[in-house]
């Protein structure tokens, strides 16, 4: 008689049960303890998850219209009661095209890292683990667009799509993606020749199941990171665009559009400038303390 040795009594069944689930939240406890212990990068997530909440509660939060509620009697008036961050030279309620402002800049964080990151994670991936003619023109096509600097790639695209907030967010997000090729392609070229992805490989497992199931979610940590820095870096890039005219719209609460006004009354109205400059500076300081945090994390050597 055949007895099968893989039964298991109830109580260890449940014993087994009760230590499973007591197995992951170690980690995620030891994770958040980690990240928590590093103080600059709980200060980047509280500026982060300000700029998101603003963003979500601008209309709630909102005095006036950032466009069309016009002030002409206080036209670049200080704060006060009725404006509590002064007017810009049509009488717009500064505080009002902040909040409104912050979300073009969360838009374009997203947009143009998501893009960059749904973009360049699966060629990278692709590249690395396949080598070959595949890697070979892949790798020319980026040594190609890193030849060129990311703000000229990006005007030169922008102007080549037509200007506007989207196409300029699209011409980021494509100088963007040469980073995350890079980085993904380097992740999949050592990971693709670990143990477990030869022993998948070795029992049958395709290539597209590999790269999905085993390389792809192993290469995650360090392009997470590379996407939080990316996201300063979108928005000043958006900034910029729309200081020079290819971003937004001149009527719309960008704040890059916002210090393209106020340049032209920085000797009689300093302070137009300083509320978008020092939006912009906080924000992508958040994001790159928020980016050091989520490495100290993910690195074994930074976290001791």
């Amino acid at each position: 008689m055949r007895t099968d040795t893989n039964q298991t009594t109830p109580d260890a069944a449940a014993s087994q049960a009760a230590q499973q689930a007591l197995l992951p939240a170690a980690p995620r406890f030891q994770t958040l303890r980690r990240f928590s212990g590093n103080r600059l990068a709980v200060v980047g997530a509280a500026i982060i998850t300000l700029l998101i909440l603003l963003a979500l509660a601008a209309p709630l939060l909102a005095r006036y219209d950032p466009i069309f509620d016009q002030d002409y009697a206080n036209i670049l008036a200080g704060p006060s009661a009725a404006h509590w961050l002064g007017t810009d030279d049509l009488g717009r309620d500064i505080y009002t095209r902040m909040l409104y402002g912050s979300r073009i800049s969360l838009q374009a964080a997203l947009i143009a890292v998501g893009l960059a990151f749904s973009l360049g994670v699966p060629i990278g991936i692709v590249s690395g683990y396949y080598r070959g003619a595949v890697d070979a023109v892949v790798m020319r096509v980026v040594d190609a667009l890193q030849a060129f600097p990311s703000l000229i790639l990006a005007l030169a695209l922008a102007a080549a799509l037509g200007g506007g907030f989207y196409n300029a967010m699209v011409a980021v997000g494509i100088g963007f993606t040469s980073s995350f090729v890079r980085l993904a392609r380097g992740q999949a070229m050592t990971i693709r020749n670990l143990d477990y992805v030869m022993a998948a490989r070795s029992i049958g497992a395709d290539n597209l199941r590999i790269m999905w199931r085993y390389i792809l979610p192993n290469s995650l940590a360090p392009l997470v990171i590379q996407a939080t820095f990316a996201m300063g870096t979108a928005i000043i890039a958006e900034a910029g665009l729309s200081y020079l005219g290819l971003g937004a719209r001149p009527e719309d609460p960008s704040w890059g559009s916002m210090l393209h006004i106020a340049q032209g009354y920085l000797n009689t109205t300093p302070m137009l400038a300083m509320w978008p400059g020092l939006a912009i500076f906080l924000v992508v300081l958040g994001f790159n303390l928020l980016g050091d945090g989520i490495r100290e994390v993910f690195d074994p050597k930074l976290s001791r």
